[in-house]
């Protein structure tokens, strides 16, 4: 088995096992608060090894890596900015 190969079947097994947690975090008695948080952690890490081994972002120039992390950096401005607006908007 070649390189690349057993190192897609890692990754693999990596996103099969934070799947797994996720799964696990979702029906855990942990108070009802700290659950998203820790499944947007989760799907953080697996968005990130799909970015950084699927997309082949690792093998790509730094100019590539800069845009990624400003489109990211993007995405988490325009969540704060709706939770934001969500948090001040008043109840009717």
């Amino acid at each position: 088995m070649g390189r690349e190969t057993r190192q897609l079947i890692l990754v693999w097994a990596g996103l099969m096992l934070l799947l797994a947690a996720t799964v696990a975090v979702t029906f855990s008695p942990l108070p009802t608060v700290v659950k998203p948080g820790m499944n947007l952690l989760i799907a953080g890490a697996k968005a990130a090894l799909i970015v950084w081994v699927y997309m082949h972002l690792r093998e790509q120039p730094g100019l590539n890596r800069v845009v990624a992390l400003g489109a990211l950096a993007w995405l988490v401005i325009l969540v704060a900015m709706t939770l934001t607006d969500v948090a001040t908007r008043a109840l009717i």
